[in-house]
């Protein structure tokens, strides 16, 4: 069996990348930090996984690594990584799509919930000691609607279906495809006023491209009902943030559920954090026990397809950006 060099881009102190000494016989793994930590390895590498890689450093790589067959990137968004050189190579690049859907789909339901049950009047009623009774909503006779329709808007339609809810989903290509048997309408990205106006909540779950950076904005938010709730699980710019803050702070829509955000970490003076109809999570919904772990083993499956010519899953559309 040939030898291959696989080079990653990560901390050699990362507890979690010893497992990749489980790629099997005849592989030579180097770790580091940068491009130039890989040392004359590099020469050598077929395959680069990028755990914590920088745009920078992965030209970098690919100059150092002419024999260079692959590139995989721990992470589903790739806004951050993608450049010309990269876009116009003929090396395939796969991404972390799916590993990390179940954690962000069972999050959009907490999230549905949160406010469908009006967990925040609960808390401040218990806080005060308060015997408050009050109406709730059910979950089975509201609607959410899915801004991309991808792995994640895939996980967050099974489970609201599940719950009985009705459920839309925009995405660019609306021909028939798995997933779609837990949508009751497919919509058109030009008809997605259409769609929100439906809409009891929408979770944005696009990739960030030039066309979806800010989708949605002040005209999405008029375009929908005061009782609206808005959830961000994908990118945080696909949401505009100043337009979002507005559209709460004046009641123009009930709340949100924000895990991403244009800057990370969430500035200190965001008006966002003094919000009580919105609930913040750290870009942590997909942090689970396992979620590094879980996609080292992933990486280790892909790397036992393309070994052995089989075809390698969540190829990338480079120029698509996802």
């Amino acid at each position: 069996m040939e030898d291959i060099t696989i080079l990653v881009l990560g901390d050699p102190a990362e507890p979690t990348l010893k497992k990749l000494e489980e790629a099997g016989p005849g592989v030579t793994l180097k770790i580091a930090k940068t491009a130039e930590g890989l040392g004359p390895e590099a020469a050598a590498g077929r395959v680069l996984y990028s755990w914590s890689g920088s745009r920078a450093e992965i030209r970098r790589v690919m100059e150092l690594a002419p024999r260079l067959e692959w590139i995989h990137s721990r992470s589903a968004g790739l806004d951050s990584l993608l450049f010309p050189e990269l876009i116009e190579s003929p090396i395939p690049l796969t991404n972390g799509s799916g590993v990390f859907s179940q954690s962000l789909g069972e999050w959009v339901i907490t999230g549905a919930l949160y406010f469908a049950k009006d967990i925040p009047r609960m808390l401040k009623s218990k806080a005060e000691r308060k015997w408050d009774v009050f109406l709730v909503s059910e979950l089975s006779t509201q609607t959410m609607g899915i801004v991309g329709h991808g792995d994640i808007g895939r996980a967050v339609a099974r489970r609201a279906k599940a719950f009985g809810m009705r459920v839309l989903a925009l995405r660019r290509d609306t021909a028939p495809r798995p997933g779609d048997e837990d949508v009751d309408t497919v919509y058109q990205t030009a008809d997605l006023h259409r769609m929100l106006a439906e809409c009891d909540y929408v979770v944005a779950a696009a990739p960030l491209t030039p066309q979806t950076k800010h989708m949605l904005s002040t005209a999405e938010f008029n375009a929908m009902k005061p009782s609206a709730v808005v959830m961000n699980v994908g990118r945080g710019p696909v949401i505009d943030e100043a337009a979002i803050a507005t559209a709460l702070s004046s009641g123009r829509i009930r709340g949100a559920v924000l895990d991403v955000f244009e800057a990370e970490p969430l500035p200190a003076e965001s008006p966002l954090w003094g919000m009580e109809n919105v609930l913040i999570s750290a870009h942590t919904a997909d942090h689970t026990h396992t979620w590094l772990n879980d996609a080292v083993v992933f990486f280790l499956e892909q790397f036992a397809r393309w070994r052995s010519g089989e075809p390698l899953k969540n190829v990338v559309d480079k120029h698509a950006g996802y």
